[in-house]
């Protein structure tokens, strides 16, 4: 039987009836001590969703949802090893690469060598060919092995390490590495090339690229060893490219791209902020795995967070989700879950292949604070839509100046009031605007959001707030019936643009392709 054929979830439809046309306003009425029984608190992390538009028949309901889901169950099979990503055979074990002295042998021993390398480039022991010390790192990836330690290092700004710049290339567009390059210098340059295979196509465009750029400056192949670290498990491919061996850093097949940064995917995190602030990163997401694991489920954040996405997205008919980090620190967080969450869950096909006829993953975007405000808020406000929110807080600010973090704390409280309340035709009338102003100047407010608050931003917050949505991302699988861990969506792309390279640069006849593809095609050719 299908989850949305179970009693439990034909109980939510039937509460969602009676539940829909009520107001944030009137649920805060009707309950005083709301905030009180929606918020929960671990290990220095507040979350508060009184106002989400549910109460606590709502609540009852989606715990007797993740009950019937077995979403307990299924978390035991992950931390049982279980091949859980059953489409390709594999375990799911992200949580081993942060799990201190539980972590498998082999996990410890990859830690050890990039502990030691980090700590050869911040001595200035690890020199390029010239004998100079390295002072740029440019990690070369995409998806995971660009996103997670792209965004972490963009967090940690406050932490990172004063005399080596961290740059991130990731787009084939020449246009990303073209004008890094052009202000680098290849004597104190070294990069990381981040690719399971070694054969991702942007990846190795971008690393053969850096290549020559480096050996027009060297003269001699031998540099590549001096300026070339590898993330990957082909060692073939890696000796082909000039990295040696002993300059390989593997991580498994066990570990996926988006669940990577707590890998060796994160050695350019380790390198921009150093190997101790990295393991305190480790520390904050092991508490937030040893959370996740044995708090009960209406305690659980992660599970929280996945239930609220569920009853927003399938019984209130949110199909976008926006996540607003009141830190410009956290500026590329959005993007960072757009991945986790959407390739995880942006699927409609069941574990046993078959159509879930249900909404999954919503879209999901968002923006820091307070830009935003002077962007999309007016759609979030007025556009019609419900749009679940995300709000993000900072107890400490991670730079504190003046007034400058009163008055960003002050505004994200402000606007989660007032999506949640809005303004009525009556209470625009108070403010003293005309008769025809007040259409204009009407809030329909009823916005659910949530607001998570970190004491500071530091790595093991970061940490936490990681582990939490990764975790969230498991959940809302388990409930849905999806494999959260493939991506197959992101293959045929991939094949369709290797079957067109060799089109556009002269090499291949286009004719099995579509008319539209043809005509793009002799267009771009010829212009």
């Amino acid at each position: 039987m299908k989850l949305i054929e179970s009693p439990e979830w034909q109980a939510l439809s039937a509460h969602a009836e009676n539940l829909r046309d009520r107001h944030l306003r009137d649920l805060f009425a009707a309950d005083p001590e709301r905030f009180s029984r929606f918020s929960l608190r671990s290990d220095g992390l507040l979350l508060d969703f009184s106002k989400q538009r549910i109460d606590r028949e709502t609540q009852r309901l989606l715990l007797a949802l993740a009950e019937a889901a077995d979403v307990d169950g299924w978390k035991q099979r992950m931390l049982a090893g279980d091949p859980i990503n059953h489409t390709e055979g594999r375990a799911v074990r992200h949580m081993a690469l942060r799990a201190g002295e539980q972590a498998p042998p082999e996990v410890r021993a990859v830690l050890a060598r990039l502990k030691s390398f980090c700590d050869s480039v911040h001595r200035g022991t690890w020199r390029g060919f010239s004998g100079d010390r390295i002072t740029d790192v440019v990690n070369i990836g995409i998806g995971g092995s660009d996103l997670g330690p792209r965004m972490a290092a963009r967090a940690l700004v406050a932490q990172q390490q004063p005399d080596l710049a961290v740059h991130f290339v990731a787009n084939v567009d020449s246009a990303d590495i073209a004008p890094l390059l052009a202000r680098l210098n290849p004597r104190t340059t070294l990069f990381i090339v981040a690719s399971k295979t070694f054969t991702t196509l942007e990846t190795l465009t971008n690393a053969r690229t850096a290549r020559d750029w480096l050996l027009a400056a060297a003269g001699n192949a031998e540099a590549v060893s001096r300026h070339f670290v590898a993330l990957s498990t082909n060692l073939e491919k890696t000796a082909e490219f000039g990295i040696p061996a002993a300059n390989v850093f593997e991580f498994w097949d066990w570990v996926g791209g988006r669940f990577s940064l707590w890998s060796a995917i994160g050695l350019s995190l380790a390198l921009a902020i150093g190997w101790r602030q990295f393991e305190r990163l480790l520390a904050g997401a092991q508490a937030m795995d040893r959370h996740f694991v044995s708090a009960p489920a209406a305690e659980n954040l992660p599970l929280t967070l996945a239930l609220l996405c569920l009853w927003n997205t399938d019984f209130l008919g949110a199909d976008t989700a926006a996540v607003l980090p009141y830190s410009q620190s956290l500026a590329l967080l959005p993007a960072y879950l757009q991945q986790l969450e959407m390739e995880s869950n942006g699927k409609q096909v069941g574990r046993d292949g078959q159509s879930l006829d249900t909404a999954t993953c919503p879209i999901l975007w968002g923006e820091a604070g307070t830009n935003g405000q002077h962007s999309f808020y007016q759609l979030i406000h007025q556009g019609g839509r419900v749009i679940p929110c995300d709000f993000i807080a900072l107890h400490e600010a991670d730079f504190p100046l003046g007034n400058h973090h009163t008055a960003l704390l002050a505004n994200c409280l402000a606007q989660s009031a007032a999506l949640a309340f809005g303004q009525t035709a009556e209470e625009a009338r108070r403010t003293g605007v005309s008769e025809a102003m007040v259409p204009f100047k009407t809030f329909p407010g009823n916005q659910p959001s949530t607001t998570l608050v970190l004491p500071r931003l530091d790595s093991y917050t970061l940490g936490q707030l990681l582990a939490l949505y990764e975790h969230k991302v498991f959940c809302l699988g388990a409930l849905w019936n999806l494999n959260s861990f493939d991506q197959w969506g992101v293959e045929l792309g991939k094949q369709l643009a290797g079957q067109l390279a060799p089109v556009l640069e002269g090499k291949a006849d286009g004719a099995a392709f579509d008319s539209s593809t043809r005509g793009l095609v002799a267009a771009l050719l010829h212009r």
